[in-house]
């Protein structure tokens, strides 16, 4: 059945929390989860801001490992930066290895064509990064 402090979380998130379920096509949630954790994010914590933000809501979203981040100076906005150029650079890797490591008979497929465009816009991102800073 589980332990008492199993079933006493289990009550308090039932409490405090909605759970929502959703369904989408499998490539996009694959790339969703290998972004979530190139960032180093729980893919629950990227979907709540998404909501927070897209609803308008005046609620601030918790998180346990983002503390405020203080970009008052240029060398400040040019680390961080370098940081996202460094994981889309860690992400497009992820697609590049979907696309090297796809079978013959996939390189047709949805997810391949996905990965390929994927790649081609990380691409371009890091570029217009780079030429920013």
């Amino acid at each position: 059945m589980g332990s008492a402090a199993t079933k006493t979380k289990q009550r308090w998130n039932t409490e405090h929390y909605t759970q929502i379920k959703i369904s989408t096509a499998p490539e996009l949630a694959s790339s969703f989860k290998s972004a979530c954790a190139a960032a180093g994010v729980s893919m629950a914590s990227q979907l709540t801001r998404f909501m927070a933000d897209y609803s308008g809501g005046t609620e601030a979203v918790k998180t346990r490992t983002e503390a405020p981040v203080d970009y008052s100076s240029k060398r400040k906005r040019r680390a961080a930066v370098k940081k996202i150029i460094h994981q889309l650079e860690q992400i497009k890797e992820a697609e590049e290895r979907i696309i090297n490591n796809a079978p013959k008979n996939l390189q047709s497929a949805p997810m391949y064509e996905t990965a390929g465009e994927t790649v081609s816009a990380l691409e371009e991102s890091i570029e217009l990064l780079e030429s920013a800073y």
